[in-house]
């Protein structure tokens, strides 16, 4: 009787993991100016683009985004594809972003999700999260990062570019 609901448990969680949206959800987002934008608007620039959601405080956030600019110019030649670093900072580390940025050589460009709306609709709750979208559609996703990892996302965009 215990295996049976421990081998239910594992097929719903197996259901709800694979049935997760595959649209990208529109939710607003702002520039580092301050200017308005949405995920929608964002999907539209690019048949192929990368959202990757990051924050000042995470260390393996700030890794990935290091990592990725020093390939990003590759990976626009190769595969034509837009790169977004979504900022998760909230009202108290979010006066750190563009001090950050300024000191960074990233070349993507850099979003604000202010009130955490895109972090809600991925139902995430840990950073970096990573997603590729094609056409409006998320066609990878991972969680985390660790050295190399920029070759595995890599490896993905290969297969979704036309």
């Amino acid at each position: 009787k215990k295996m049976n609901k421990n081998y239910l448990i594992l097929i719903l969680l197996f259901s709800i993991c694979t049935n997760s949206q595959t649209q990208l959800p529109n939710v607003p987002l702002k520039t580092l100016s301050g200017q308005s934008t949405s995920t929608m608007e964002i999907s539209k620039k690019n048949n192929l683009i990368i959202i990757s959601l990051w924050a000042t405080w995470c260390v393996p956030c700030k890794n990935e985004l290091d990592a990725v600019a020093e390939v990003y110019d590759d990976w626009i030649s190769e595969t034509n594809v837009m790169y977004f670093a979504v900022s998760i900072d909230d009202s108290r580390t979010s006066k750190r972003i563009k001090p950050m940025v300024n000191g960074k050589e990233w070349d993507f460009e850099i979003l604000l999700d202010e009130n955490s709306d895109l972090k809600r609709a991925f139902g995430v709750s840990t950073v970096p999260y990573t997603i590729i979208v094609k056409n409006g559609d998320i066609v990878y996703k991972h969680m985390g990062y660790s050295p190399g990892y920029e070759d595995e996302l890599y490896s993905q965009l290969i297969k979704h570019v036309d």
